[in-house]
């Protein structure tokens, strides 16, 4: 996603949230969790040493807030130095709870770390993207972001908000997508030699201009949750099909996002009985290429050789 996305025009919410209030309000909800409609404990799809990746001080975020470029930097009044704070223990949010920054003050990161922030969301890129985009969407619901997805997403009026949510952010990550891959791809050339003016562009019974439909994006955008998560605050996977990425560097990171283990948004609420609230060994199921369906079982170097020749095909499309 590019990182000059604005979020300026974007009302920020009047109180944060305390970690403590929230630890509290976690334990207290989870006792009302009926745990037969949870799915059982099964492995999840971070490895330790990413989840340990997400620990992240405010302070630091802070720090990353720098000028957004070069001019504004040079011409720009010189900033006092500030003391900084002492870090204390509400100022970290380590590990499993390292999305709770984001939630509690989204203006502080920069744009390269937040797409955009409402009342009742903050859409982030993931710091260890899967794909060629690969964004979270976090609600805000302190009623609902501490609680299992399946859980949070049978209320109905909170699902209509996460879906009315991660729309808009479906939508830019298929444009980034565009802008990244465009050039590339066949069913894109009409389109872009008249935006290049390589070609005179058609136009409608009125005069109005109409460029060439060009490729759908939307359609190679996913969105989705896992059935275990491995963070604790609630969140939502908005990613391109493809699955390339240097951060794909195992077995379970390809099948948490490619077999039923990733759980469509669009399929929710999910029915009691429905088969994917218990995961089982699902790292160990074989690996199928997500374009041609071709079984590699557990040979995991030889599917990310046939996924860079996929991935050439698929963006040339």
């Amino acid at each position: 996603m590019a990182s000059n996305h604005s979020t300026a025009g974007l009302k920020r919410p009047s109180a944060s949230l305390d970690p403590d209030v929230e630890s509290t309000q976690k334990h207290a909800r989870k006792s009302e969790i009926d745990s037969s409609e949870l799915p059982a404990v099964t492995e999840e799809a971070l490895t330790e040493e990413e989840i340990q990746g997400t620990e992240l001080p405010l302070d630091q975020a802070a720090e990353e807030h720098g000028p957004r470029n070069a001019f504004s930097a040079l011409m720009g009044p010189k900033p006092k130095p500030q003391p900084k704070p002492p870090s204390t223990a509400k100022t970290t949010f380590a590990a499993r709870n390292g999305l709770g920054a984001y939630l509690t003050d989204p203006g502080s990161f920069p744009a390269s770390r937040v797409i955009f922030h409402s009342p009742t969301a903050v859409a982030i890129h993931d710091m260890f993207p899967k794909a060629t985009v690969h964004c979270l969407l976090l609600p805000r619901s302190p009623a609902h972001n501490l609680l299992h997805p399946f859980e949070a997403l049978a209320d109905p009026p909170f699902l209509a908000q996460v879906r009315a949510e991660a729309a808009k952010l479906k939508d830019l990550a298929a444009k980034e997508l565009q802008r990244i891959l465009g050039k590339h791809s066949a069913a894109e050339a009409g389109r872009n030699a008249v935006l290049n003016g390589e070609a005179e562009p058609s136009t409608d019974a009125n005069g109005t201009v109409v460029l060439p439909q060009g490729r759908d994006w939307m359609r190679e955008i996913k969105v989705g949750v896992h059935a275990v998560p491995s963070m604790n605050h609630l969140h939502v996977h908005v990613f391109s099909r493809d699955m390339h990425s240097e951060k794909m560097k195992k077995r379970k990171h390809y099948n948490s996002f490619t077999t039923d283990f990733m759980v469509p948004l669009d399929d929710f609420p999910l029915a009691i009985d429905d088969p994917r609230r218990h995961q089982g060994k699902w790292p160990e199921r074989p690996m199928l290429c997500w374009r041609c369906g071709k079984n590699f079982g557990n040979q995991f170097q030889k599917l990310t050789e046939h996924l860079e020749v996929e991935f050439q095909a698929w963006k040339r499309e």
